[in-house]
């Protein structure tokens, strides 16, 4: 037996109808995308990225993950963080690919989770990637206590067996299958490490089967953001040992109000991105630039640290056409004689960051879409009273 999701009340169905709303409004928005769009798409990924891995303790910036997404060295970090995010980079990037709209979406399996596993953790031969663990595993806290004890290891294949079967069933709500994917995943525990990562891109992979625009539905960093929480949900679910009688009613509400959250900032962040993007586009007028090079200060706005390769691939994103390094050069000079970029290197290492004008544009444009407060539904529920 793993663990089932709990009977929905009334509130769960009118918070489960405000997200879809949410998501409905979301998807009318990006129906006919903008160019700003590919900014905005590199940063969601790269945000979910970083509060995933970030979970798991590898430590970067959002900035330096949406590099590391674009294939580009951070030297200045640990071996392991960029191996880390560009190999979950690529289970999610598979992800995407095996949900795209175009085709069908395959059914989850053993064989797919363990692929999965592959892709995410193969930097790493010691976390056997793509295998299940060998014997029992202990989940220990930051100072070495135990705090979790996952099923024996004979009982594994058969909670997988009923975690795909669970993930396939299209009778929930999908964005409750999903947290019920993620929820088993985590406390079944199926590999010696990666469970969290690999928990989380289960319930994006459920997600993406549901949407058009994944990336900017997943909840990872809503989790990232408040990760000890996110934790106090799990533990409230497990109770310190695989018990799948009790219920989950704790983290399926958890569950809910991060994705109402997330799609409210998301929301909020569409809105001040299309407001930064037209005054970007101002800006280039102003000095008479090229429209290829708006894409590349919205990019130094966000705090993206930008190198002529950069500068490249981002005019190609946003207009779909290639560009000569000598035309990538004279951009970045002409926008550094405006106070639009500052440099910093010489050669081939050097690298222009948003200069303190552009950084004020971007504030000035947030302050005039200010963020909502976050919502809470659940805050004065008492949990002794159903409710139907």
């Amino acid at each position: 037996m793993i663990y089932q999701a709990p009977s929905l009340t009334a509130l769960d169905r009118q918070v489960l109808a405000e997200i879809r709303g949410c998501h409905d409004g979301l998807h009318s928005y990006l129906f006919r995308p903008r160019r700003w769009f590919g900014t905005l798409s590199r940063v969601m990924m790269a945000r979910a990225v970083h509060g995933s891995t970030s979970i798991e303790g590898y430590h970067s910036t959002v900035a330096e993950t949406a590099a590391i997404l674009d294939g580009e060295d951070v030297p200045h970090l640990d071996a392991d963080t960029p191996r880390a995010i560009a190999a979950y980079r690529d289970a999610m990037t598979y992800v995407l690919a095996l949900t795209d709209e175009d085709e069908p979406s395959p059914a989850m399996d053993a064989t797919l989770l363990k692929s999965l596993h592959y892709l995410m953790t193969a930097y790493d031969a010691a976390k056997r990637p793509g295998r299940w663990r060998k014997g029992g595993v202990w989940v220990r806290d930051s100072e070495g206590s135990v705090v979790y004890t996952p099923p024996d290891r004979d009982e594994l294949e058969g909670l997988i067996e009923e975690l795909v079967h669970q993930v396939n069933d299209d009778g929930p709500d999908p964005l409750i299958r999903a947290a019920m994917a993620h929820l088993n995943l985590t406390l079944i525990h199926p590999f010696e490490d990666g469970n969290g990562r690999m928990a989380r891109c289960l319930q994006s992979f459920v997600l993406a089967q549901h949407t058009r625009h994944p990336h900017f539905m997943s909840i990872e960093e809503d989790l990232g953001r408040r990760t000890s929480q996110y934790y106090r949900a799990l533990q409230d679910a497990a109770a310190g040992s695989w018990s799948p009688t009790r219920s989950t009613r704790p983290w399926i509400e958890w569950c809910l109000t991060a994705h109402l959250r997330q799609a409210q900032r998301t929301r909020w962040r569409l809105d001040w991105t299309e407001a930064l993007w037209s005054a970007c586009e101002d800006l280039a007028r102003k000095h008479g630039f090229p429209d290829r090079t708006v894409g590349p200060m919205m990019d130094a706005a966000y705090g993206r640290t930008l190198g002529r390769s950069t500068y490249i691939f981002i005019v190609q994103q946003s207009q779909g056409d290639p560009l000569s390094d000598l035309s990538a050069s004279r951009d970045l000079r002409a926008l550094v004689s405006a106070d639009l970029l500052i440099p910093t290197g010489a050669g081939r290492g050097r690298k222009y960051r948003a200069s303190d004008r552009l950084k004020a544009l971007r504030q000035e444009m947030r302050q005039a879409f200010p963020q909502p407060p976050d919502p809470n539904p659940y805050e004065n529920v008492d949990p002794q009273l159903p409710l139907s």
